[in-house]
């Protein structure tokens, strides 16, 4: 049997939904005989996203350059795309920049000059710092999303429970409050 080619993305979010995929324990090893992970920021320190991805958990929100480049090229290289946890589903947290209004430049100022304490000045690394976006998006306001799983972040059970049926060829049932609560 051919191995499921997996991968995990982190996008703009605290990474805890990665650390929840970690606590996944003795269940690693179980998922490590059927999938051959080809990108992730645990176990892989690979700059591409491979193509002929068959399941992707994207963590996290859009709201940089460099998250929309990465999310075109996760939708165009995965089977199945799993909007992963509340940032990637709704854009949660880091969406709350945009109540300061629908411009990257002011949240710079807030962030670096109205709030800094000691030699207030912007960012500038061209090519370093990737350019905001004005707003910050969930995954599925810019790609097609196949399943969502809520959570801040999922429960390991949540994560398991949404990739066994798929390591059998099934859809899991995302219903039901183990399944799709937020937070």
């Amino acid at each position: 049997m051919d191995k499921i080619r997996f991968a995990t993305v982190w996008l703009a979010g605290c990474s805890g939904c990665h650390m929840s995929f970690l606590d996944l324990d003795e269940f690693l090893i179980d998922l490590a005989d059927l999938v051959e992970v080809v990108y992730s920021p645990v176990a892989c320190d690979l700059k591409h996203y491979p193509e002929q991805v068959d399941v992707c958990l994207v963590e996290g929100a859009i709201a940089n350059d460099d998250n929309l480049e990465l999310i075109y090229q996760v939708r165009r290289h995965t089977k199945l795309l799993i909007s992963f946890g509340d940032c990637a589903v709704t854009a949660n947290v880091p969406a709350m920049r945009n109540m300061l209004g629908n411009s990257a430049e002011g949240v710079l100022e807030r962030g670096y000059l109205e709030l800094a304490d000691e030699h207030p000045q912007l960012p500038h690394a061209p090519g370093i710092v990737p350019d905001l976006l004005e707003r910050v998006t969930p995954v599925h306001e810019v790609v097609p999303v196949d399943i969502f799983m809520p959570g801040c972040p999922p429960s390991a059970d949540r994560i398991r429970a949404t990739l066994e049926p798929l390591l059998q060829g099934q859809t899991p049932t995302m219903a039901g409050r183990s399944m799709i609560k937020f937070g």
